[in-house]
C-alpha cells in the first residue's frame, strides 16, 4: 500500500491528512516524482513535506477554491518558480500552460510558434526563404540557398516533416485557430487567441506531462469538447486545473483537493465522480461523529457542574471535564464551509441620459481588418452583450470603449459625468508591480487606506494579504482584485470582458448576483451562458460586422459559440 501525505499551512492551522490507498496500482516510470516540497510566499510557509509521483497515464485533477494554492504549485512544478525546499524529479519535457501566457517571440508568426514546440517553426521559415532565395539572378546566391534548403529540408524530415506539421495544423483548427490567424504575428493577436496558441504549442509538444491551468479559458464550445476528447486520449501523465467540472469529471481518474480554508490536500485513487461521492460521504460522518461526541461531552459538563458545587465530589467533576475535553479534541474537524468574496458593484455616479456614444469605429492589424463601422450608443443603465467569433474584435472593442487603444477611424463622444469601470480579461488594469492595497487606493481618488483594507476584507484578501505584489497573484486572486478595483470606483458603466474566467463556481455565482442587481450600464463579453442570463442584456451587437439587434432567447444559443 501506498501513504501519501501532504501538509499545507497558511499560518494558522496546520492539519495533515494521510490517505492509504486501498487498490494499490503498478506503478511505471514516474515522469514527476516530488520528493518533500516546501513553497513559501514571503515569510508565510504555503506547502510543506509535500510527497507526489505522477506516472504515464496517471490524469490528475486539482481543484479547490481561488487562491488555495494550485497555481503556484503548478508553477514550481513546471520549473517557473522554485521551490524553498524540497526536490523535483521531471522525467521528460514538461508542458506548461499557465493562465496569462506571455511567452514567445512577439514578431513571430503564430504558426512558427505553434511548430516549434517540436523544433519545426524556424525550419519551415528558413526552407521558405531559401526557396524564394533560390531565384535568384546571382548563381551563386541560388546555389548557396539550394545547398541551404536541402540541409533544412532533411532536418525538418528528421522531426517529423509534414506529417507533424499537419497535426500541427489540425490541433490548431480544432481550437477555432484558422489560417488568417496563424498567419499573423504573436503581437497583433489578443489575449484570448494568445493563450489558444500556446495551448495549441503544448498540446503540440507531445511532452510527456502537461500542466494546464484553465485550459477552457477562451474557448468557444466546440473546442471544449474537442479539449475533453484530446484529454481523454492522451499517453502522457498531466496535471490540469480547471473549473470545468465536465472536463474534469469526464478526463481525470485521479483528484488532488486543495481545500483552502483548511488547506489540506485531500488525495484519492479515483476518478471525479466517485471522489466526489466519497467526499460527500467522508463530510457527512464527520458531521455525525462531531454531533454524537458533542452531546456525549456537554452531558459530562453539565454532570460535572453539578458535582463541582459539592467538595466531596470535586475529584469525579475534575475528571468528568478532562474527559470532556479529550473526547472534543479527539474529533476530526468536520469541513468549515470556504469563504467567498461577497461582491456589489458600486453604486452608480449620477450621469446623462447617454454617457457614451461610439461612432463608425473602425480597427485593422496591418492588412487584417478586424472590424468597421461600428455605431454604439450606450444609456443609463442599459444592459449589452457583444458576441462573434473568437478573434472578430470583443476584447478590442472594448479596450477601445475603455480608453486604452484607439480606433483606426471614428470616435467616442463622453457623456455628463461618464465614470467606466473597465475589466480586462488579461488584468491590465492592475499593476503587477503594485501592491494588492496601491492597486486598490489608485483606483479610486477618495478611498482612504482604512476603506480599501476593509473591502479588501470582503473579496478575501485579509491581513498581509493587502501586501502582496499583484504580480504574484493567482488567476482567480487576480480576478478579485479587479473586481474589488471596480467597486470602488464608483463606475456608471461597467466594461466586462470575461468576467467569470478563473473563478470557483461559488465566486462565480457571486458575479452573476452582482450582475442582476447592477444599476448602471453594462457592456458585457462573455462566453458565460449563465453571466449573459445574469445581464438579462437589452441589446446584442454582433462582430465583425457591427450589426446591433434586440436581444432575444434565440442569441441565448450563440452565447457559448461566439
Amino acid at each position: 500500500m501506498l501513504s501519501i501525505g501532504f501538509t499545507i499551512y497558511t499560518g494558522r492551522l496546520t492539519p495533515t491528512l494521510r490517505v492509504v490507498e486501498t487498490h494499490p496500482k503498478k506503478w511505471t516510470m514516474p515522469v514527476l516524482s516530488v520528493h518533500d516540497l516546501e513553497i513559501r510566499v514571503g515569510a508565510r510557509v504555503l506547502m510543506e513535506h509535500v510527497n507526489f509521483r505522477v506516472s504515464a497515464g496517471d490524469k490528475i485533477g486539482l481543484v479547490g477554491r481561488n487562491g488555495a494554492g494550485k497555481t503556484t504549485l503548478t508553477k514550481t512544478l513546471a520549473g517557473e518558480t522554485l521551490p524553498t525546499n524540497g526536490k523535483i524529479d521531471r522525467g521528460g519535457e514538461i508542458g506548461y500552460l499557465p493562465q496569462d501566457p506571455r511567452s514567445g517571440n512577439p514578431e513571430d508568426l503564430a504558426r512558427t510558434r505553434i511548430l516549434d514546440a517540436r523544433g519545426l517553426g524556424q525550419l519551415a521559415l528558413g526552407m521558405h526563404e531559401s526557396s524564394m532565395a533560390m531565384a535568384s539572378d546571382d548563381p551563386k546566391v541560388a546555389e548557396a540557398a539550394m545547398k541551404k534548403y536541402g540541409n533544412l529540408t532533411d532536418r525538418f524530415n528528421a522531426l517529423g516533416g509534414y506529417a507533424a506539421e499537419a497535426e500541427a495544423a489540425s490541433i490548431a483548427s480544432n481550437l477555432n485557430l484558422p489560417d488568417r490567424i496563424l498567419d499573423q504575428q504573436l503581437k497583433t493577436l489578443s489575449g484570448g487567441q494568445r493563450r489558444r496558441i500556446e495551448l495549441a504549442r503544448i498540446l503540440f509538444s507531445d511532452a510527456e506531462t502537461l500542466i494546464l491551468d484553465e485550459p477552457t479559458n477562451h474557448l468557444d464550445a466546440d473546442s471544449v469538447v474537442w479539449l475533453r476528447e484530446f484529454l481523454k486520449q492522451y499517453k502522457g501523465g498531466f496535471i490540469v486545473i480547471s473549473h470545468d467540472i465536465e472536463l474534469v469529471g469526464e478526463t481525470v481518474n485521479r483528484v488532488f483537493y486543495l481545500d483552502a480554508n483548511r488547506t489540506v490536500i485531500d488525495i484519492y485513487n479515483m476518478n471525479w465522480k466517485n471522489y466526489q461521492r466519497q467526499r460527500e460521504a467522508d463530510e457527512e460522518r464527520r458531521k455525525k461523529e462531531r454531533t454524537n461526541v458533542e452531546k456525549k461531552a456537554t452531558a459530562l459538563q453539565l454532570q460535572a457542574a453539578k458535582f463541582g458545587a459539592k467538595a466531596s465530589k470535586a475529584a469525579a467533576a475534575h475528571q468528568m471535564v478532562a474527559r470532556a475535553e479529550r473526547m472534543l479534541s479527539g474529533l476530526e474537524e468536520v469541513r468549515a464551509q470556504d469563504r467567498v468574496a461577497k461582491l456589489r458593484f458600486p453604486t452608480p455616479a449620477p450621469c446623462g441620459r447617454t454617457p457614451l456614444m461610439a461612432s463608425n469605429l473602425s480597427k485593422s492589424y496591418g492588412s487584417l481588418e478586424i472590424f468597421t463601422a461600428v455605431d454604439l450608443a450606450i444609456d443609463r443603465g442599459s444592459k449589452v452583450v457583444i458576441l462573434g467569433f473568437n478573434g472578430a474584435g470583443k476584447t478590442t472593442l472594448l479596450r477601445i470603449l475603455a480608453g486604452v487603444d484607439q480606433p483606426d477611424t471614428g470616435q467616442l463622444e463622453p457623456g455628463h459625468g461618464l465614470r467606466i469601470g473597465y475589466y480586462a480579461q488579461e488584468h491590465e488594469t492592475i499593476d503587477v508591480k503594485r501592491s494588492v492595497l496601491e492597486n486598490m487606493v489608485s483606483s479610486s481618488p477618495n478611498i482612504t487606506e482604512m476603506e480599501a483594507r476593509k473591502v479588501l476584507g470582503s473579496f478575501l484578501f485579509t491581513g498581509d494579504d493587502s501586501n502582496k505584489l499583484a504580480g504574484v497573484l493567482s488567476g482567480g486572486e487576480k480576478t478579485r482584485l479587479a473586481l474589488a478595483m471596480i467597486v470602488v470606483s464608483g463606475a456608471n458603466m461597467l466594461l466586462l470582458d470575461e468576467p467569470t474566467n478563473n473563478l470557483d463556481p461559488a465566486s462565480r455565482l457571486e458575479i452573476l448576483d452582482a450582475l442582476a442587481h447592477y444599476e448602471g450600464a453594462v457592456v458585457l463579453v462573455s462566453h458565460d451562458e449563465g453571466a449573459v442570463e445574469a445581464l438579462n442584456p437589452e441589446r446584442v451587437l454582433i462582430l465583425p460586422d457591427g450589426v446591433e439587434d434586440h436581444w432575444n432567447k434565440d442569441y441565448q444559443d450563440l452565447v457559448s459559440l461566439a
